[in-house]
Order: C-alpha cells, then structure tokens, then sequence
C-alpha cells in the first residue's frame, strides 16, 4: 500500500478535487421571485444596473395595461389632437363659408357658423372684380423666376462651401448664418434703397422682376440646409468623379444634384412659398397696379369690395399654396431631415 501510495505521488499525480456542492433549490415564495429575477438580470449583472431597457417617458406600459390608465391616456390624446386641429383648420373654414355669406349675414351678431345658402357665384365676382388673372400671372412670374435664381446660387454657394473648401469659408457661411439673426424688418430700409439705386450700376429695379427675384437668392437658411446635405455625400465618390477627370463643374451636374433631389424639394418648395406669400417686401418695390402680385393686389383693392367678395378672392389665392403642401409635405419633412446624420 506504501509502495503504491509512492509511486503515485513520484508520477505527479494530483488527488482530484471533490465537486462543489450544489445548492439545494430555492424554496418560499420570496427565493423564487429572486431567481427569477436573477435568471431574467442574465449572468455577470448586478442589481440596480442598468440594462438600457428601462422604460423613460410620461406615461410608463404598466399605467396604459390598466383601464384607468387607458382611458386617461387616450382622453387626453384626443383632447390635445381636437383641439390643436380646431386651431388650425377654423380660420380656413370661416373664410371659405364666409364667402359664401352675403355682407348682411357676416355683419350679423353672433356670427352664424353655416351660411344660409350656397352661393358660388361669388367666386366668379372676384375673379372679375379684382382681376385676379393678372396678379396670379405677375405672382407665378416673380416665384418661377426667384426658383431658378435660388437654386443656382444658393446649390453654387453651398457647393462651394461643403466641396471646394475655400480660404476662409467657415468665415463666410458664419456671416451667411448670421444674418438669419437680423430681424427681417431691420434690413427692410437697407434693401429698398440697394434696390432703388443698384450699386456699382446704378439701375433702378422698382416696378421690375428683379426687385424680387434678387433678394429672393440670398437665403442663408437654403445655403445652410444644401451644405448641410451635401457634407453627407461621401467624398470617395467625388474623388473617383476627379481621378476620372471630371471638373468641379462636372461634378456638380452629374453627380451632385442628381443624388440631392429630396433637398432640392425643398429648397424648391420653400422658395416658391416665400414669394407666394410675401407681402411688405412686393408692397414696397411694386407700387405699380400692373406689376403686383396676387397679396398686394388684394389688399390695395379691398376697400372697394364686399367682404364676401374679399374673402373670396383670399379662398382663390389660397388654394395653390395649400395644394402644395398637401401634395408635397412629405417631401418637405424627409428633405428638412435628409443629411441630418452623417454615415
């Protein structure tokens, strides 16, 4: 027995280790919730650590699984959704069915929110009274023509500024920013006096196009949105375009604005909707009947009309800038938030 007990230990051989006991299973209501909320806490966490799964926000899941939680959840959602629509639609739907309205009725107190009878004749009087032909005319002339000029300095500035790289050009998109800073009323009384007496030139742009179509080229804010948007292209594919020997200029038209349409949307959409809507600015540099677009056009000639009449021809110059939006408000939405996120 000694000789084997020796021969065991001169070979090296190491008594193996006894298993560890295993713990009898947890017992009692108590244990059992704690192993299970270990099993579910997975291995190597600790408690009180965080998982990344913690629900954050007002309203938690285990509040909307009970009735009452529901129920408040889904009265307050309606609340805040009916009320918010009321908001924005009512106006639209008083001046629609007070065009409809004869003078007498929209004088009425209170004012009755049906009209009595559908009378859409009134929309062909403002159309003849208010020769709303020609100022949609002048107004689809100034917003076409203040699209093209957006586009090709506003796309031209922001490619410069994202691509070339030039001396100085963070200095120079900074000021850009920073005359969205400058109140619009600010600039009014600088911008009429450039226009009235061009610099360098000396023209005089009142009663023309150009008193639009200028001003309307200078946008930080397009500047800033197609920077934005192009700094997402990668510049692997520009270089390759270079190595090819393809100019700047190349460049641009065949690789850069054909990946940019959804910005280009928008810049496009809310370009045309600043000229349609604008008003002091064309009241200043279009005194002319002739050359006023549609905002200014109403306006000069609404103390002469009926209010029926006059909201008549608001409802008709309404409608193509709510056509747009409804049509294109995806676009704006996916454009505004295109090239937010490099990758």
């Amino acid at each position: 027995m000694s000789n084997s007990t020796g021969q065991s230990s001169g070979t090296g051989v190491r008594p193996s280790r006894s298993a560890r006991p295993v713990p009898p299973p947890a017992s009692g209501p108590g244990k059992a919730q704690g192993a299970v909320v270990r099993r579910f806490r997975g291995p190597g966490r600790k408690a009180g650590e965080n998982t990344g799964r913690e629900f954050r926000g007002l309203v938690s899941p285990h509040t909307l699984n009970t009735t009452r939680g529901r129920v408040i959840y889904w009265a307050v959602l309606v609340t805040v959704v009916v009320s918010f629509t009321v908001i924005f639609v009512f106006p639209l739907y008083w001046m629609v069915t007070g065009a409809l309205k004869s003078p007498e009725d929209l004088a009425q107190m209170p004012p009755s929110l049906f009209p009595e009878s559908l009378n859409f004749d009134v929309y062909k009087e403002a159309w003849d009274q208010l020769d709303l032909g020609l100022f949609l005319r002048n107004t689809v002339v100034y917003a076409a023509g203040a699209w093209l000029f957006t586009l090709a300095v506003d796309v031209s500035a922001a490619y410069a500024l994202s691509k070339l790289r030039p001396v100085l050009g963070k200095a120079v998109l900074g000021l850009m920013l920073s005359t969205l800073m400058i109140p619009p009323m600010v600039i009014l009384l600088p911008a009429y006096l450039t226009v009235k007496d061009l610099p360098i030139f000396g023209w005089n742009l009142l009663n023309t196009p150009w008193a639009i179509w200028l001003p309307a080229a200078a946008n930080g804010f397009f500047i800033f949105l197609l920077k934005r948007f192009f700094d997402s292209i990668p510049r692997e594919l520009l270089e390759a375009a270079e190595m090819d020997g393809a100019t700047p200029a190349r460049i641009l038209w065949s690789i850069v604005l054909p990946v940019s349409r959804p910005i280009l949307g928008v810049v496009s959409i809310l370009s045309v909707m600043n000229v349609w809507k604008d008003f002091v600015w064309p009241l200043l540099v279009q005194p002319d009947t002739d050359k006023m677009p549609i905002s200014v056009g109403i306006s000069s000639l609404s103390a002469q009309m009926p209010q029926n009449v006059l909201m008549a021809a608001l409802v008709i110059a309404s409608i193509p800038a709510i056509v747009i939006f409804l049509f294109f408000q995806r676009s704006i939405m996916a454009g505004l938030t295109a090239g937010s996120l490099k990758g």
